[in-house]
């Protein structure tokens, strides 16, 4: 039991006698360790990011050319709204245009 506790002992006094220099050198050494296993981490991050631009999935989410009988759809489809409301809308629309045109011309 004694040796333990004079084991102790010196490890606190040798604790104590660490300088600020070695304190110092030791943080060094620590930051150095942590930028090597970040620049490490940044190359397999890297990597990763290549095989995964080599993928099939990313070069289909990456295609930019799209569906062309999709986009046909959707241009007729727009069209065809389009020339429907005007139809519906195009008296009332013809109205409020003669109105307004009307008020500005007996402004004068």
């Amino acid at each position: 039991m004694y040796n333990k506790f004079k084991e102790t002992k010196l490890d606190k006094v040798t604790f104590a006698r660490i300088s600020k220099r070695e304190f110092e050198l030791n943080q060094t050494i620590i930051v150095e360790r942590l930028r090597r296993k970040f620049v490490a981490l940044q190359l397999i991050l890297m990597l990763r990011l290549e095989q995964w631009k080599k993928s099939r999935i990313f070069q289909a989410l990456s295609d930019e050319r799209g569906d062309v009988p999709g986009w046909v759809l959707v241009v007729l489809m727009t069209t065809g709204l389009v020339t429907a409301i005007w139809t519906i809308a195009a008296p009332r629309l013809s109205a409020i245009l003669r109105n307004s045109l009307d008020a500005m011309n007996s402004i004068r």
